[in-house]
């Protein structure tokens, strides 16, 4: 009878044990859910600021062009024609 006790008590220790390393496990990962959470918005803040200096930046290109750079006549003039057709597009839906 002692050895199925001591059988009982070893298993009630690994018992015990698990569930200590369960909930060490659990925390673990909800302090890396917690991270990664924090990590994905700070790529997403970076991706906008991105994406805006981006724009920021075509601004720039395109203004330096109508001021008579020569690094982007083409790409200008290609704007502006763009802009032109969007206007003769308006002005054609405002006459319908």
């Amino acid at each position: 009878m002692s050895e199925l006790g001591e059988i009982v008590d070893s298993l009630e220790n690994k018992v015990s044990k698990l569930l200590h390393k369960l909930e060490l496990l659990s925390l673990a990962n909800q302090r890396l859910e917690e991270e990664l959470q924090t990590v994905q918005n700070d790529r997403d803040l970076t991706k906008n600021s991105v994406l805006l200096w981006e724009e920021k930046y075509e601004s720039l290109k395109l203004a330096n062009s109508m001021l008579g750079s020569d690094n982007n006549k083409t790409e200008a003039k290609l704007k502006i024609n763009t802009l032109i057709r969007e206007l003769d597009h308006c002005i054609a839906q405002l006459a319908e």
